[in-house]
């Protein structure tokens, strides 16, 4: 009972230590907010609910993936009835947000994360390596990047 001093400095000291971080966030006038955005300015509807595409549209490539490369299925069909062609850079990157450096390649750094390593050859067909990339002969003719 004599420690109860003690113990209120010592979760005192521990709070301040852990609050650093924000206190000092918030004098320099930051946010939690994320990087601002270039939204597309043709397409008014997107492939899923855009609360779901900032927080699992890792999720939804990972499933286009597996969908064409597992299932040789090319489309997809949206939750409003909307068919989409399963294609990154053809459907996203084409039709949505043109600029990757301004969309894509922000937020990925603002978060500090990387993108899987199949967008490394697949994402942009700008890109020398995908535009140099041949065309395979059993796909039929068709590149499906």
């Amino acid at each position: 009972m004599r420690d109860r001093g003690w113990i209120a400095v010592g979760l005192l000291m521990f709070l301040g230590v852990v609050m650093v971080p924000a206190w000092y966030n918030l004098a320099a006038g930051r946010t939690a907010k994320g990087p601002s955005l270039k939204l597309s300015t043709t397409e008014k509807e997107c492939v899923a609910p855009i609360s779901y595409m900032k927080t699992s549209h890792m999720k939804l490539l990972a499933e286009w993936r597996d969908l064409a490369v597992r299932s040789n299925q090319r489309t997809y069909s949206a939750q409003r009835g909307r068919t989409f062609a399963i294609s990154l850079t053809g459907t996203c990157l084409r039709q949505c947000h043109t600029d990757k450096a301004e969309f894509c390649d922000r937020c990925h750094a603002y978060s500090g994360v990387q993108g899987p390593y199949c967008w490394d050859c697949h994402v942009d067909p700008k890109t020398a390596f995908a535009a140099a990339r041949p065309i395979d002969a059993r796909s039929g003719g068709q590149d499906w990047r």
